[in-house]
C-alpha cells in the first residue's frame, strides 16, 4: 500500500469519527475511536509508539511518543485544540525526522468541519505515487 493510499484511509477514518462524535471531546478519546475504526478498515496500527531521545550519540533513558503509526507509513498527530500552530507542525516535523518516516499526518478534531483540520507533513522528497 502506497503512502497516498494509507493517508487516504486515514483521512476517511478520522472523518467518520469526527461525524460520530463531533468536536470538543479529548485527543484520547478520539485516538481510540480512530485507532478502532483504522483496524475495522483492515489496517495495522501502533499506538503511543515508543520514538527514543538520542542526544550527541548517547539513548537516553526517556522517549517520545506518536499517537498513531499507521501500516508502519504513516505518524498520525492528534489534537483537540482551538487551533492548530506552526509549533504542531515543528512537532510532526520532527516525529517524522526521528522516525524517519516519509508522511505524516496532523488532525485536529476540534473544528467543525474536519477537513479544515488535517495538515499533511512531509519529510523529505515523497516519490510520486508513494
Amino acid at each position: 500500500m502506497t503512502h497516498n493510499e494509507v493517508s487516504g484511509k486515514v483521512i476517511r477514518a478520522a472523518i467518520a469519527v469526527h461525524r460520530e462524535l463531533g468536536p470538543g471531546l479529548l485527543e484520547s478519546v478520539y485516538q481510540v475511536c480512530l485507532m478502532a475504526e483504522l483496524k475495522s478498515m483492515g489496517l495495522h496500527v501502533e499506538e503511543q509508539v515508543a520514538v527514543p531521545i538520542v542526544y550527541r550519540g548517547e539513548r537516553l533513558a526517556n522517549s517520545l511518543r506518536i499517537d498513531l503509526l499507521v501500516e508502519d507509513r504513516v505518524v498520525v498527530g492528534i489534537k483537540a485544540v482551538e487551533d492548530l500552530h506552526p509549533i504542531h507542525m515543528a512537532q510532526q516535523l520532527t516525529y517524522l525526522r526521528l522516525t524517519k518516516k516519509k508522511l505524516g499526518l496532523l488532525i485536529n478534531f476540534n473544528t467543525t468541519k474536519l477537513v479544515d483540520g488535517i495538515e499533511r507533513v512531509m519529510n523529505g522528497y515523497l516519490d510520486e505515487g508513494e
